[in-house]
């Protein structure tokens, strides 16, 4: 194993034992060279003053050489923060506006310790770099029933984790903070879990209150006291959009100093925050009261980061760096979360009108991007394919009772309609059934 590798592994086991019995084999041996390239290339950054013949892009006039057709259309932006690699671990400047942004919309940090964000290619690549860090074969992901598909293939067909699902909602249509408590502990023998907890939720759109947040953080904890090492990821990739009866907050600052045997990392970014969903920036953050093992896992992380992208686009972190600095940034943010407020809200009123109760109930929801019907008479994926071929609607089916509805791409004035339409391609399968 090489030395540096060996190095950040003494580290974390001096500073918390249980973090290094987290990390999967992958974990164990990555590093981020300091002897190399990028290291050489930084000192010479640093002190070359008269020529550096390190840096593997093209200069031109003392700047990034660039083509006058891309420069004109960035022409706001200096080719400096476009064209030259940015860092393994991001724009510092990005890095330490999101912490700052972090720390403003979540009160539940303070007094908590945790790394700087480390930017990602946005929140698929962070998860992606969980999975490599923690997730060894067969090692337990613990999700509820009603999530995110890409769950499966990032840590367990990448990794070969198996995949542990519990039911998302219990009886009182609440979070399900037993059936979670009862997969964790399950896994006393392997000794470890990684759990995902993705808040808004997709596909349902569902977020916890206060008081279910509560008893998550003692469900994990239990696990903890009972010897597992607990890999605590949250998922906040619908971070914000929070539109009635849920905290306002990720559960991170919850799950940060929660226990020894918890390592906390937040998984985030600006995709849906700040509706640039093609400019792929996330971030990774980890908590831990020590500072040193924050600093190892941050160097592990970039090892990764450094064996698979190198390195995120420069540009669009320049382009999130100047909304987050924008005056402008807070109100036009506001302005959007009105309009998906008011979309979530016009679902809501339509589906407690009484109006659709013969042909489905919904799950309960109250933030985020979606919502999901369970349909009482038909088949998901047989009015999914009707719905498509018959009246140009697209949705999503999920199992055998479960149609995803994104009101997010739906105009407020467009929901009534989408779902008379929905409920008449409910009825039209019912009579082809029937006959």
């Amino acid at each position: 194993m090489n030395e540096l590798a060996l190095q950040l592994n003494e580290t974390i086991q001096q500073e918390e034992k249980s973090v290094y019995e987290m990390l999967s084999d992958l974990g164990r041996k990555i590093y981020f060279p300091k002897i190399g390239i990028l290291s050489q290339s930084a000192e010479a950054k640093a002190k070359a003053n008269k020529y550096n013949a390190t840096i593997g892009t093209a200069l031109e006039n003392g700047q990034p050489m660039h083509l006058k057709v891309i420069q004109d259309t960035l022409s706001a932006y200096s080719p400096k923060d476009l064209y030259e690699y940015a860092p393994p671990a991001g724009k510092p400047e990005l890095r330490s506006a999101w912490r700052n942004k972090m720390i403003e919309e979540n009160p539940n940090l303070q007094g908590k310790s945790f790394s700087n964000p480390i930017v990602t290619n946005a929140l698929t690549h962070g998860l992606s770099i969980v999975a490599d860090l923690f997730a060894d074969s067969e090692d337990a992901v613990i999700i509820p029933d009603k999530n995110w598909e890409n769950y499966e293939l990032t840590f367990g067909i990448r990794r070969g984790a198996t995949i542990v699902q519990y039911p998302l909602y219990n009886d009182n249509n609440e979070f399900n903070d037993a059936g979670l408590k009862e997969a964790i502990l399950a896994q006393k023998d392997r000794g470890k879990a990684i759990v995902v907890l993705n808040f808004p939720n997709n596909p349902t759109g569902y977020t916890p209150g206060r008081a279910e947040v509560a008893r998550i953080a003692e469900a994990v904890k239990a696990g903890a006291e009972a010897g597992i090492k607990v890999v605590a990821v949250t998922d906040d990739a619908y971070y914000g959009l929070f539109f009635d009866d849920s905290i306002t907050e990720s559960m991170f600052g919850q799950l940060c100093h929660l226990h020894p045997n918890v390592l906390p990392i937040k998984i985030d970014g600006a995709t849906k925050e700040e509706y640039v969903w093609g400019f792929r920036v996330g971030f990774i953050t980890y908590g831990h009261t020590s500072s040193a093992l924050l600093d190892a896992l941050e160097q592990k992380t970039l090892g990764i980061i450094r064996a698979t992208i190198s390195s995120g686009p420069h540009p669009s972190q320049t382009f999130v760096l100047h909304a987050l600095q924008a005056p402008e940034f807070a109100a036009q943010k506001q302005e959007k979360y009105e309009i998906m407020k008011g979309r979530a809200n016009k679902v809501k009123k339509l589906l407690d009108s009484g109006a659709y109760d013969d042909a489905w109930d919904y799950y309960p929801f109250n933030s985020g991007y979606f919502m999901c019907l369970k349909l009482k008479t038909v088949g998901a994926e047989e009015l999914r394919k009707h719905l498509l071929n018959e009246y140009g609607i697209g949705t999503i089916a999920l199992g055998d009772t479960d149609l995803r509805i994104a009101f997010s791409c739906t105009e407020e004035e467009q929901i009534e309609d989408l779902f008379q339409l929905i409920y008449q391609g409910v009825k039209d399968v019912e009579k082809v059934s029937v006959s």
